[in-house]
């Protein structure tokens, strides 16, 4: 097969490499990032479909597959346009980096023309691709976030320590309005000073955190001893390839 004219696309992806490759053996997660009712049998000579919008329907087969570095499959549209069925190839590669796993995509095609025509669907769907393995990874992002909350309000020295190791790097930074701290040490001393100088100030957590690719955004309410409000914000978390908060930025939106 004369495939001359080739679309590449690399990503990166904050998650372990063999967790990424599962993406592309495994029926749930392969459907998760293509669509409801989409399947692949990781295998030479195995089927990969697809199910896109509009009832719009990909068959191939898998030509190569070695986990978890690289699985090869043809690429064409049931319906035979734009492209029949086995007349395009799609290369996926896997690198372990610092940061989690590089994603590089071939996708080589007879024309041009055909080619150009897939360039944002790939950007669009490697998007995708990278949204469901970092929802994945940080899927309990609701629970880091809500002991980070409380380790701020934790009067217990020892007991704040812990909960903040659980969650946080060890270097991590928050910057707010009254914050510009680098390192767990100084952000216990930190909490230490605001507990002594506002006693019973703590901030709740108002609503469910959202998450897109290791960024999380939590609404809060700062509520006196008294239980009543006092200001509220919104805090963004950056979080690392291991789940844990590297960094947190807090915005004050009302102070009262």
């Amino acid at each position: 097969m004369d495939l001359p004219h080739t679309l590449d696309r690399t990503i990166l992806i904050e998650a372990p490499r063999d967790l990424v490759f599962r993406y592309f053996t495994d029926n749930a997660r392969w459907s998760a990032w293509w669509g409801a009712g989409s399947t692949i049998d990781a295998r030479p000579g195995g089927r990969v479909f697809i199910r896109l919008p509009g009832a719009v329907e990909v068959t191939g087969e898998i030509v190569e597959v070695a986990p978890p570095t690289h699985i090869v499959f043809t690429y064409g549209f049931v319906s035979g346009k734009p492209i029949p069925p086995g007349t395009s190839r799609v290369s996926i590669r896997l690198e372990t980096v610092e940061r989690g796993t590089r994603v590089s995509l071939s996708h080589e095609f007879a024309d041009a023309a055909v080619r150009d025509e897939f360039v944002q669907g790939w950007r669009y769907q490697l998007s995708l691709f990278a949204n469901v393995v970092a929802d994945e990874v940080h899927g309990d992002v609701e629970r880091i976030v809500d002991t980070w909350f409380a380790a701020l309000a934790e009067t217990n020295e020892g007991d704040r320590q812990r909960a903040l190791e659980s969650v946080a790097t060890p270097d991590v930074r928050m910057r707010d309005r009254f914050s510009c701290i680098d390192g767990l040490d100084e952000l216990a001393h930190h909490v230490t000073a605001a507990q002594r100088f506002m006693p019973g100030m703590r901030l709740q957590k108002s609503g469910a955190v959202r998450h897109c690719q290791g960024t999380a955004l939590a609404d809060w309410t700062a509520v006196g001893p008294d239980g009543q409000p006092r200001g509220q914000g919104t805090n963004v978390f950056a979080l690392g390839p291991d789940g844990r908060i590297e960094s947190v930025t807090g915005f004050w939106s009302q102070t009262r």
